[in-house]
């Protein structure tokens, strides 16, 4: 579940520039390794702005209840930055290290002992991201690891699509089918509910156990779909400007409610693949 009024992210660099067909994008490593741009035949997909784009949620997703954790008989206080609640992780106001790149893929990672991290924890973070050789889908995958002591941890992202594409083109529109939807209670965060899927407009958790699979279409534009072998997926759509699609391991406040331990031998994994086709005449 979203909030417009994120940290502080790091200063933002020139980045790391992905093309291939008609598709470009955008890695911004300095600024929570963001996907800053996504282009395709020249039109912008994302909202632009050092908070929008696209971020990792990482080692978290959505809320944290008051921003504390468990893990075993240990409590954990995170800052409380969307109050009363920790929210969205740390990696994305954190500098990530480019580990390398090429014309159509890149890595980056992160510590997540990094002293402007506040996590107890020591780990590494891994973002992969990788432009199909056809420009025709962008794939993002990302891996928690523990170096040392088990904890709790979820990984996903969030994507500012825009809402119109301007040109006098029509508002996206939204298509998905989820099994249920998480009641949220007027804290913002699960009650532990599942209920009958509820008209929009949303800043919801959706279950979808077969996997994420949410279509935006601009008509006349273009179709993009987002899928992930992941269960959980928060739409956010109450802002003018942008709809949010977001496929993460796990609820808002899951690392309380839905814990995924990572440990030295077993890390936390999840990728999302977004794919496009034009719906414009004449376009291949």
């Amino acid at each position: 579940m979203s909030t417009d009024n994120p940290t502080q992210p790091a200063p933002q660099a020139a980045g790391v520039r992905l093309a291939a067909g008609a598709a470009e994008v955008t890695v911004q490593p300095d600024n929570g390794c963001r996907i800053g741009s996504l282009r395709v035949g020249g039109t912008e997909l994302l909202r632009q702005g050092d908070h929008y784009g696209c971020f990792p949620m990482v080692p978290w997703c959505g809320r944290i209840e008051d921003g504390r954790f468990r893990n075993g008989g240990e409590l954990h206080q995170m800052p409380v930055d969307a109050a009363p609640h920790a929210i969205h992780g740390t990696g994305r106001n954190l500098r990530w290290r480019t580990a390398r790149s090429s014309a159509t893929q890149a890595v980056f990672t992160y510590d997540l002992a990094d002293p402007a991290a506040p996590w107890p924890y020591p780990g590494q973070v891994t973002q992969i991201v990788e432009l199909a050789e056809d420009g025709g889908s962008l794939t993002l995958t990302m891996g928690v690891e523990a170096t040392a002591d088990s904890f709790p941890a979820q990984a996903g992202w969030h994507p500012w699509f825009r809402r119109n594409l301007g040109e006098g083109g029509e508002d996206a529109q939204l298509d998905f089918a989820p099994e249920w939807q998480e009641e949220r209670g007027a804290d913002h965060l699960p009650t532990g509910r599942r209920i009958m899927p509820k008209p929009g407009p949303w800043d919801d958790c959706f279950g979808m156990p077969r996997g994420v699979d949410v279509t935006l279409t601009w008509p006349g534009r273009l179709e993009l779909r987002v899928a992930s072998r992941a269960e959980w997926v928060v739409i956010y759509d109450e802002q003018e400007a942008a709809v949010c699609v977001e496929p993460q391991s796990g609820p808002p406040n899951g690392l309380n409610t839905v814990p995924c331990l990572v440990t030295p031998i077993d890390p936390l994994e999840i990728s999302t693949t977004w794919s496009w086709r034009s719906l414009s005449p004449g376009t291949a």
